[in-house]
């Protein structure tokens, strides 16, 4: 869906908070992240360069050789692809059914090839399958679907694979799987899609890889708000580990958690110039991000808003009916960021809450309700009870529970331009106006003043370069430092602001 309608530091600073200039120096290096991101694409690791002891040997000679092994072969065998261009067949189905414990693994110079005709790499649901050391390209998947897991098992571990040129996603993900080391690349729709039907996907790591160049076929703009695009999106995972990838120059956002997602760990990334938000998380739950470096994002996106004259805040931070939730289990009850380095972004962090988006209402984009009141009890979530606690409350995806602290914000406006001040360079806690439906119980400004006042939505012990605004209560209203800090907001306390 669409958003809504390290550089030195000069020898001149200018202190507009407390404290000195030593103090604040101090304060950001103490607090800046480390990352080392991994370089995985065109230095992917190589794999064994003779079969594993009680492997079967993939001719790559043979249009169909993994096909017909795999259905002669019981379950957790292994299979070592020679070197060589390796082909399914012709026709959209051809594919690999592995089995439940199968290992497929690459020698060097391995390749499987879908030709530009083969939908799928491999699918089905078997469990706890390996998938490594393989250069996969040229498939034709669908949008909304992936070439290697496509059906979503659950326990794969994909490492080590340079994934590149095919259409939909590179892969996508069940639950307990294990990606690591890949080069996800130039794919039509996403590096990785992680959905899967019914209760969703538990226990996912994404750690090491390269995503890099995705949504090629800029499914945005093909059909406009859809909400399908990126470098990896998430829908409906409980517990995920995102560490130390390297996320970046992709069409739209890097890292997109949406729907119902909880118990998030983002940690260590480097996130850079992608179109979209570097992470953006979206009506879900419960989510740590910290230690990341984010740098020249939502440019693209920041510039469309503004030549369509709309001042929504685009942040390379979006937080969008996101909040902790103490009552739903995860390893931390808020959304807790900290200890990142934001440079050279569009903007800096908006946390936003629609007041149209609540179980039962037309705006709402998952035919599910709110994790507290679940799928079940959905049907609750409309009038007269609606209007009443607990449902009042929990019928609602709320920017609650939020606290931003410990970071270092830096703004360039002379890196983005001029004509970029009215729109860039911001920090938003904001929601519209309640307009519908009739039978709403939130009209008005009642989710206005409760996500500015009343959700425990908190900036502080922050530090600031440059020249930042801070948009309060609606897309109007626009401070600088002092409103910002000023009761009755009261944002920032024990932060510091360098010009």
């Amino acid at each position: 869906m669409r958003l809504r309608s390290v550089a030195a530091v000069a020898v001149a600073l200018v202190l507009v908070a407390v404290g000195s200039v030593g103090s604040v120096v101090e304060r950001e290096h103490a607090r800046r992240p480390i990352v080392q991101p991994p370089r995985v694409c065109g230095s992917t690791a190589p794999g064994p360069t003779s079969a594993p002891t009680g492997a079967v040997v993939v001719d790559p000679e043979v249009t169909g050789d993994v096909i017909a092994k795999t259905e002669a072969n019981p379950p957790g065998t292994i299979f070592w692809f020679a070197p060589g261009v390796h082909k399914l067949g012709g026709g959209a189905d051809a594919q690999i059914v592995p089995r439940d414990g199968d290992v497929y693994v690459g020698a060097p110079g391995a390749v499987l090839d879908g030709q530009r005709q083969n939908s799928f790499a491999f699918t089905q649901r078997a469990k706890g399958v390996v998938v490594s050391y393989l250069e996969i390209r040229n498939f034709a998947a669908p949008r909304n679907t992936g070439v290697v897991n496509r059906d979503s098992g659950d326990s794969w571990s994909i490492e080590h694979n340079t994934i590149h040129d095919n259409n939909g996603a590179a892969l996508m993900a069940g639950a307990r799987q294990e990606t690591r080391g890949n080069c996800l690349r130039d794919n039509g729709q996403y590096g990785m899609n992680a959905y899967q039907e019914g209760d969703g996907i538990t226990g996912l790591i994404f750690e090491g890889n390269e995503v890099t160049g995705n949504n090629t076929d800029d499914w945005e703009r093909r059909i406009p708000e859809c909400g399908c695009s990126g470098g990896v999106k998430f829908w409906a995972v409980n517990g995920a580990d995102v560490r130390n990838n390297w996320i970046h120059d992709n069409r739209g956002p890097g890292l997109w958690a949406d729907t119902n997602n909880n118990d998030f760990l983002i940690e260590k990334n480097l996130i850079e110039r992608n179109d979209g938000p570097a992470i953006w998380y979206e009506i879900s739950y419960n989510a740590t991000i910290r230690g990341n470096v984010i740098l020249e994002n939502a440019i693209e996106y920041g510039r469309e808003f503004q030549r369509d004259e709309d001042p929504f805040p685009v942040g390379a931070i979006y937080l969008s009916e996101a909040g902790g939730e103490p009552r739903i289990p995860a390893r931390t009850g808020k959304i807790d960021v900290y200890e990142n380095l934001l440079e050279r972004n569009w903007s800096g962090i908006t946390a936003w809450e629609d007041a149209g988006r609540f179980c039962n209402s037309p705006s709402s984009t998952t035919e599910d309700c709110t994790l507290v009141v679940g799928r079940a009890a959905a049907v609750e979530c409309v009038p007269p009870a609606i209007a009443s606690e607990p449902l009042y409350s929990d019928c609602r995806w709320k920017t609650e529970n939020v606290d931003i602290h410990d970071n270092v914000f830096r703004h360039d406006r002379s890196f983005l331009g001029e004509s970029t001040d009215a729109f860039a360079g911001r920090m938003a806690l904001i929601s519209n106006a309640g307009t519908e439906p009739a039978w709403s119980p939130y009209m008005g400004d009642v989710i206005q003043r409760k996500i500015t006042l009343g959700q425990n939505v908190v900036w502080r012990d922050n530090v600031y370069y440059g020249q930042w605004s801070f948009t309060l209560f609606d897309m109007g209203r626009t401070f600088g430092w002092d409103g910002w800090r000023a009761l009755p907001y009261a944002q920032d306390v024990g932060s510091s602001y360098v010009g």
